[in-house]
């Protein structure tokens, strides 16, 4: 299993905590921390932000992971009318595919009650493959129907095509962690899947390589600007932050992309970021299809700019 140390906040570990949450944590949570909470002074932010090395490994996927890969699904598809028990089924079953993060070594003084929490999960599902599976029928149609609302017709078009075209496969590229995981992990998990990708094609394996990509990044920006409703041009890249920051590469590469907001249905145990230095941000999903050829540019980018 590939291992890598990376610091993350004392109280975040274990917990999968919201953002929205680290500045103003439930008393459950001071306690466990022996924080008081009742004065906001430097000394308890300090404290607060004190840092630690976790130890993060990435595991095949097993039927254990069930309920840890369902929740991160739905941190990402919220309410969307998407099946996301069939869809963490079908990540199993092809576990020669993807890997889950859990934490190394679980302290036996720790309070966290299951050794085995998944802290983020990496999979590509070939949605050409799996045409007739409800659950993938729903996917599509979430992300034509968001396409229609969001972006051009000639979008949806060419969107609409390449899901449809049986000679040249989609894969879903899912890549889901808690906040508190740091960005670092991220490159061991898509180096590891790129070499699963590969070795599925040369066994004939239905989830190797697909002709194009693609992914459903958990995104928001500020409250005060406004993402442009149509036209073939996507908003400014800086008006758009990325929870899982090294998407933004994937984002540089994509040949159709477009947002929509999921403000109405994100409530706050599942939205993700909502501030980013106080700042208020709007949650969003940002679509993306990329050829599969500009992955080796891709890692080299997460490369360059995740190497611990």
């Amino acid at each position: 299993a590939d291992s890598m140390a990376s610091s993350a906040k004392r109280r975040a570990v274990g917990l999968g905590e919201n953002p929205e949450e680290r500045d103003h944590s439930s008393d459950e949570e001071s306690e466990e921390d022996g924080d008081s909470e009742e004065e906001d002074s430097e000394d308890s932010e300090e404290e607060i932000n004190e840092e630690v090395v976790v130890d993060f490994e990435a595991h095949s996927i097993t039927h254990n992971d069930f309920n840890g890969i369902k929740k991160l699904l739905q941190q990402l598809f919220l309410k969307a009318r998407v099946n996301t028990s069939d869809l963490t089924d079908i990540i199993i079953q092809q576990n020669h595919i993807g890997s889950v993060i859990r934490q190394a070594e679980v302290p036996e003084d720790s309070d966290d009650e299951d050794p085995d929490e998944v802290f983020g999960f990496i999979s590509m599902i070939n949605l050409t493959e799996r045409k007739s599976v409800q659950c993938v029928e729903e996917l599509k149609e979430l992300v034509l129907g968001q396409c229609q609302t969001s972006s051009s017709e000639a979008d949806c078009e060419r969107l609409e095509k390449v899901l449809s075209d049986p000679g040249k496969s989609v894969g879903l590229l899912l890549s889901e962690r808690f906040i508190n995981v740091p960005p670092q992990i991220a490159l061991p998990l898509h180096k590891q899947l790129q070499e699963e990708i590969a070795e599925a094609e040369r066994t004939n394996k239905p989830s190797g390589r697909c002709h194009y990509c693609l992914m459903i990044s958990k995104t928001c920006k500020e409250t005060s600007k406004n993402i442009s409703r149509s036209g073939p041009r996507a908003p400014p890249k800086d008006e758009i932050m990325f929870v899982n920051a090294e998407e933004e590469f994937f984002y540089e590469h994509a040949v159709l992309k477009f947002h929509y907001s999921v403000e109405e249905e994100a409530d706050s145990c599942l939205s993700g970021r909502w501030s980013f230095d106080d700042v208020p941000m709007k949650p969003f999903r940002t679509v993306m299809l990329l050829p599969s050829d500009k992955f080796p540019a891709i890692m080299d980018k997460l490369k360059e700019y995740l190497t611990v």
